[in-house]
């Protein structure tokens, strides 16, 4: 059995990465069912893995390449038509993704501060849509307000979101 610091360990870096190994592995597997399914697995190697983890080195990208691996195991339990991508392009997200992962948590840190900036209705709007994964024709019903309405105020927020963005990331490049 492993030492409480040993699970600690574990369980508090897994929890600080767990967002961006799963990201990585959404790049991977655009079926969120499929995604959910290899965090599982992985979280698991993980675990199983966790002592052979050199404590010094980046827990993200350790987690990421058991991912990988994962990854490519669920993707010979598939049928060929089944799968969204390539070998050659499931490769090529890979490095490309592993290669950007900095700069992709910095959008991420940016875009979590701007929808923060947002008004609070705004936030629940987007918190519905992207958070709960729920379709603009269920918000507008629950809401009470007209489909292309919302359309419009749901591009609207996400031209703010971009401005944003685009401007924490211009000041950090100062």
């Amino acid at each position: 059995m492993k030492s409480d610091g040993f699970s600690e360990a574990f369980v508090c870096l897994f929890a600080l990465n767990q967002r961006r190994v799963y990201s990585y592995i959404l790049t991977l597997l655009p079926n969120r069912a499929d995604a959910d399914d290899v965090l599982q697995e992985t979280s698991m190697v993980l675990w199983r893995k966790f002592e052979e983890f050199d404590q010094s080195s980046n827990f993200t990208a350790w987690a990421c390449r058991i991912a990988y691996f994962e990854v490519l195991r669920f993707r010979r339990r598939k049928k060929p038509q089944e799968l969204a991508f390539s070998s050659s392009v499931v490769e090529l997200l890979a490095t490309e993704t592993a290669s950007r992962s900095d700069e992709l948590e910095t959008r991420y840190q940016a875009l979590s501060n701007c929808v923060k900036k947002l008004r609070p209705g705004d936030q629940e709007l987007v918190a519905l849509r992207y958070r709960e994964q729920a379709t603009i024709r269920y918000i507008a019903a629950e809401i009470g307000r007209p489909i292309e309405g919302l359309y419009k105020t749901y591009q609207r927020i996400r031209r703010s979101l971009v401005d944003c963005v685009d401007r924490a990331l211009a000041r950090e490049c100062r």
